[in-house]
């Protein structure tokens, strides 16, 4: 009786840990192929700052965001 229940606490947290591990891999692999924000996204909300967005500020802050997701891997 006890070895039953035994057994399935430890399902139960191998379960959730697989799951856990597997979602996180998911998702970094989506946010790798479908970066959240591209330039076209950037330039809106520079304008809606009341900033006139140039191509060379652009490129500048995609460049530093990749550099900040390389950097966390």
């Amino acid at each position: 009786m006890w070895i039953n229940i035994l057994i399935g606490v430890i399902a139960l947290i191998a379960g959730i840990a697989i799951g856990f591990f597997a979602a996180r891999k998911y998702m970094e692999n989506y946010l790798q192929k479908n970066p959240p924000i591209n330039e076209q996204m950037l330039r809106v909300m520079m304008m809606q700052m009341g900033q006139k967005p140039s191509q060379k500020k652009i490129n500048q802050m995609m460049n530093s965001m990749n550099k900040l997701q390389t950097k966390k891997k």
